[in-house]
């Protein structure tokens, strides 16, 4: 029994002393297990000679260009996006907020990106991309200078104002050249040019106007002014010779009619003689109280206004429409009442009263 029992004890400690001596090795083969799938996958990680490097190198990489193979192994960039990223990232182990500016050139040698393939052989994706950005940038502060280039607006709206005001300049010059008083030697030449004047009736080029005992001269209602107050208060007579002769000493025929004058007017004398009833004006003619036939002082008007560009028709004598037009032309350029007529104002204006 005792040689069994030591022989049993014996053996213990062999078993014992053979585990003992296997232990090492057991440890060893686990860790020699795991750095063979290491040396496995080494050949993934780096595709190719120039593949990113680990984070001692991780600096110099700082806004490079990625390839879509490179590893995701400890300190190596982090890749946003399928395409390279040209814009700053945040590197493991780099300060942070350290940021690389857009379009930065890579780090490695010349002609060269990090991925080993020449300058320029980038994706077509990002190649483009990085035109695109560029000429943004190139035409973005030339695009704004443009639009909002401080001298162009004010220039234009400078020469539209100097344009406007040389417009309205040349408008007031006008009206002034209009509304200027003539010559009174040029008036003085034509008064003695016109001092044996006598019109002649002209029915075919100054129609006749015919007799209406309720007629008014149109708008004479609102002509202010005691030296209106003929034309609000007149209104065509008929009288015979008798009642003219009894009422007004002087009567006179003058181009195709009989005119009686009163107090610086001439008025037709309707029914002086029903034969000569010839008139272009039914209304008074002021000549002022040297009392001058009508037609001569109306001819007067005539080649004046004519000097001054008003009157377009012949000096006839006859106050027909175009002569009417012609006055009232120049009496709105002067401020006078438009009373289409020959009036104290307007032969005060123009230098005959």
């Amino acid at each position: 029994m005792k040689k069994l029992s030591s022989l049993l004890i014996a053996c213990s400690l062999v078993l014992a002393g053979a585990a003992l001596a296997q232990q090492p090795v057991e440890q060893q083969s686990p860790a020699n297990g795991k750095r063979a799938p290491e040396k496995a996958r080494a050949p993934q990680a780096q595709p190719r000679p120039n593949a990113a490097k680990p984070e001692t190198s991780a600096p110099k990489q700082r806004g490079g260009t990625k390839e879509h193979g490179a590893t995701n192994e400890p300190g190596a960039m982090k890749e946003h996006g399928a395409t390279h990223e040209h814009g700053a990232m945040n590197e493991p182990g780099a300060g942070k907020g350290q940021k690389t500016p857009a379009h930065q050139e890579s780090a490695t040698t010349p002609g060269t990106n990090v991925s080993g393939k020449p300058a320029g052989a980038e994706t077509p994706t990002a190649s483009q991309q990085r035109i695109e950005e560029r000429k943004k940038g190139m035409k973005g502060p030339a695009a704004a200078k443009t639009t909002t280039s401080p001298a162009a607006a004010p220039a234009g709206a400078g020469a539209a104002t100097s344009g406007a005001a040389a417009g309205k300049q040349n408008a007031q010059a006008n009206a002034g050249a209009k509304a200027k008083k003539p010559d009174p030697q040029q008036v003085q030449q034509i008064k003695s040019q016109h001092a044996n004047f006598r019109a002649q009736p002209k029915p075919q080029q100054v129609p006749a106007v015919t007799f209406n005992q309720s007629r008014r001269i149109e708008g004479s209602e609102s002509w202010q002014g005691p030296q209106y107050e003929v034309f609000r208060s007149y209104h065509p007579e008929r009288h015979d010779q008798g009642w003219y002769r009894s009422h007004y000493n002087r009567v006179e025929l003058i181009g195709g009619g009989y005119y009686f004058w009163n107090n610086g007017y001439w008025y037709p004398a309707w029914g002086y003689e029903p034969s000569a009833e010839y008139y272009a004006y039914d209304g008074p003619i002021y000549v002022g109280h040297r009392a001058e036939p009508p037609d001569k002082v109306i001819a007067d008007v005539q080649a004046v206004l004519q000097e001054m560009g008003y009157y377009k028709g012949e000096v006839d004598g006859l106050l027909g429409p175009l002569t009417r037009e012609a006055l009232t032309a120049y009496q709105g350029d002067n401020g006078l009442t438009t009373t289409a007529a020959i009036d104290q104002p307007t032969l005060d204006s123009l230098g005959m009263g």
